[in-house]
């Protein structure tokens, strides 16, 4: 005999969810900062959307997961909690690790290495927590009150977006510095995913004080157990209930499909568009090999005669320096006081730019000049110099994608490499591409507006979510919200204004809104039978697929449309985000709903994003 589930105080219906607060923090950090930590620490922009398959990935592979274990498990501690303690601590020790990867002396190539690996035990751990509040209501609650539990849930992922995107802004309006070294995440950005963590971890605390889950003889009685057994076989064979889902399940997994793809984008471009066409960002040249008159030499690292380091991660090694006619070689350079040069490299001043340019000459009007510890006095120039300008006669040139010295040793070691043989050194040039200078207060100062625009985004998302239900027809609503929300991306591409920005994401949070309200409501009204549950994991994958898909083809689009050594334009990403959105509108039209789904009386079905 099924019992009835037991009506909840309110405040227990809020213990069932508090926890998610705490994780949608973790959520939003990681959305508005993954691709302002890898462009920080050095990633090519053509290679951004690459690293936004793992989060979509990992959702597709986790929640099922969690989700069938912890139907099979049983502990002191329930059969929920125990994903939700391992998920968060977990989550609470890679965020104090990911905005880090900058940190640890690490080359350009192993801090993306590090970041692409604590990005995805993060998403999983994210994940993996996230998965048991959901599951907690579907045990818990009975079918009088989802509607308000649910309600709960969607405030407290709201608030907890919110809380977690204006962090850094907020730090830095009390006064934290945001900005930091060459290839360093600002102090703004690292803290604030360290407060994060704690968040995480006390909401995550509460939550297992206050949680108490039903033991597994009564949680077969509220749930039916014994008369849902016979459906296992049904339910399991996921080919066959794809082949038999209704119409529906397809068309609105083909607007979904539009719908992430363009999200998928945003959240990857963003930051560098906002950045360029809002705050002014400047630009840096970055080398990326030489070239001669017939040939060109591409690589991350360009050595000569197998020793000798002359570029490295898009940076000229510096030679020495030239005085009044004289040339040094020099390792540390200083002038006045001012460090020029600092082991071989040139040095960066509060602004993030170079206090010297290579091969020009800088008057010196007997300037001291400190070269290795030596102080030499330049009467009327100086000029620091790079290795190409020195190099004479024939030269053995190797490229490399890696290559590192040892500190205590002095070993060299060098990965992927080939040589080539340079008659005439003095022949090639630089091959350079363009890209936002990352460690400049302007990229930073973005970074910061880009979390705040994500919040106006949730609280436009909000606002938009109690208008849904009174305009009209469910489809009505879903198409104009989409179409709303493609022009709110249009207005993100091309607007050069900060303050109007905000124009745009409170459009893109109706498309939001009605993204995470319409197509479970519309779906789970053309399901019967015993296995909706199953079907709403297939669907799972129409979140999923798409943003795998966009992030594949997202460098690939974006080499199409950059000229080779120019800035990447990521603006005409988002304005194809806006493009995408358009096409979902209209693809609207194709869903077809059964009849008695456009009653507006309803509140709207959330689920978070993933």
């Amino acid at each position: 005999m099924i019992k009835t589930k037991p009506d909840l105080g309110f405040w227990k219906l809020w213990n069932l969810s508090f926890g998610f607060f705490g994780v949608q923090i973790a959520y939003a950090l990681q959305s508005a900062n993954v691709s302002r930590i890898f462009t920080t620490i050095g990633a090519d922009p053509h290679d951004l959307s690459y690293f936004w398959i793992l989060p979509p990935l990992m959702g597709l592979l986790v929640q099922p997961l969690v989700g069938t274990l912890s139907d099979r498990t049983w502990t002191r501690f329930g059969r929920r909690l125990p994903y939700l303690m391992i998920g968060a601590t977990l989550a609470v020790i890679v965020m104090c690790l990911l905005p880090n990867a900058g940190s640890f002396s690490f080359t350009v190539s192993g801090a993306i290495l590090f970041g692409l690996i604590a990005l995805m035990l993060l998403d999983t751990s994210i994940n993996m927590a996230m998965q048991p509040f959901k599951m907690l209501v579907g045990d818990m609650v009975n079918e009088k009150q989802k509607g308000l539990a649910y309600s709960i849930q969607s405030f407290l992922c709201n608030a907890g977006s919110v809380v977690g995107f204006i962090f850094p802004i907020c730090l830095a309006w009390i006064g934290m510095k945001n900005t930091a070294p060459n290839g360093v995440v600002p102090p703004t950005v690292i803290w604030s995913f360290y407060i994060g963590a704690a968040i995480l971890m006390l909401c995550v605390v509460y939550s297992l004080v206050k949680i108490k889950e039903w033991p597994p003889k009564l949680y077969n009685e509220y749930n039916g157990i014994e008369e849902k057994a016979g459906e296992k076989a049904e339910s399991s064979n996921l080919i066959k209930l794809l082949v038999k889902a209704p119409k529906t399940f397809w068309t609105v997994s083909l607007v979904q499909f539009f719908c992430w793809f363009g999200f998928l984008f945003m959240w990857t471009y963003s930051p560098n568009t906002v950045a360029y066409n809002a705050f002014n960002t400047p630009t840096t040249e970055s080398i990326t090999g030489l070239a001669d008159a017939t040939q060109l030499f591409e690589g991350k690292y360009l050595l000569i005669n197998d020793t000798v380091m002359i570029v490295s991660e898009g940076r000229a090694h510096v030679a020495g320096v030239e005085v009044d006619g004289q040339f040094y070689p020099a390792s540390t350079i200083v002038a006045g006081g001012d460090t020029l040069v600092s082991d071989k490299m040139v040095a960066f001043d509060s602004e993030a730019r170079p206090k010297v340019t290579l091969n020009e000459k800088q008057a010196a009007g007997g300037t001291n000049l400190t070269i290795d510890g030596k102080t030499v006095k330049a009467e009327k120039d100086y000029e620091v110099k790079d290795y190409l300008s020195r190099l004479r006669g024939p030269v053995d040139l190797t490229t490399a994608s890696i290559a590192a010295r040892d500190k205590t040793t002095g070993a060299l070691t060098v990965e992927d490499a080939t040589t080539h043989r340079i008659s005439d050194p003095q022949l090639c040039t630089y091959k350079t591409k363009t890209v936002l200078n990352a460690a400049s207060p302007e990229y930073n100062a973005a970074g910061n507006w880009v979390g705040l625009l994500y919040a106006v985004q949730a609280l436009g998302s909000v606002l938009w979510a109690m208008l849904l239900p009174r305009l009209g027809s469910r489809k009505f609503s879903y198409s104009l919200s989409l179409l709303l929300g493609g022009v709110g991306f249009v207005l993100m591409g091309i607007f050069t204004n900060q303050w109007l920005l905000f124009i745009a994401f409170l459009l893109i949070g109706c498309a939001w809104s009605a993204m995470l309200a319409w197509p479970f409501t519309i779906l789970t009204n053309s399901l019967k039978g015993g296995n909706i549950g199953a079907y709403l994991g297939l669907f799972n994958c129409s979140i999923c697929i798409p943003q795998i898909v966009a992030a594949l083809a997202g460098g690939w689009i974006l080499s199409l449309l950059t000229s080779p050594g120019e800035l990447a334009p990521e603006y005409m990403m988002i304005i194809l985000a806006g493009i995408s959105l358009g096409i979902g509108s209209i693809c609207v039209a194709f869903v077809k709903e059964g009849k008695g789904d456009n009653k507006v009386e309803e509140t709207p079905l959330e689920s978070e994003g993933i």
